[in-house]
């Protein structure tokens, strides 16, 4: 499955002209723009099924910097801050780390 399975491509490229420069990206928007906020649980699970790119049912801080490229690859990288204002949203636990739950629960919050 990819994510276009799930989200269109036209709301995937809206959502990454919102945040083509640094320091632009707001996950709420970007989720709302793409279109995740809409869709069920087991849908926005399998998007983080997707974006989980190591596999290890976790986004680490590593893996989110490349967040964007995952819906486009020649989108930017997130910076350090988006990164860490990101995974400081997520993480409710302090792990350092988002698991499937937490995006779901960032997603439709």
């Amino acid at each position: 499955m990819t994510l276009t399975d799930i989200l269109t491509s036209s709301d995937i490229a809206a959502a990454l002209r919102e945040c083509q420069a640094p320091d632009s990206f707001n996950f709420k928007k970007f989720f709302q723009t793409c279109g995740l906020t809409k869709k069920t649980g087991p849908q926005v699970k399998e998007i983080f099924r997707i974006l989980d790119n190591d596999q290890s049912e976790f986004i680490e801080e590593e893996e989110l910097k490349f967040f964007l490229q995952r819906f486009d690859p020649s989108a930017r990288e997130l910076t350090s801050t988006e990164t860490r204002e990101f995974i400081g949203a997520a993480d409710h636990d302090r792990d350092g780390k988002i698991g499937a739950d937490e995006f779901l629960e960032l997603v439709h919050s």
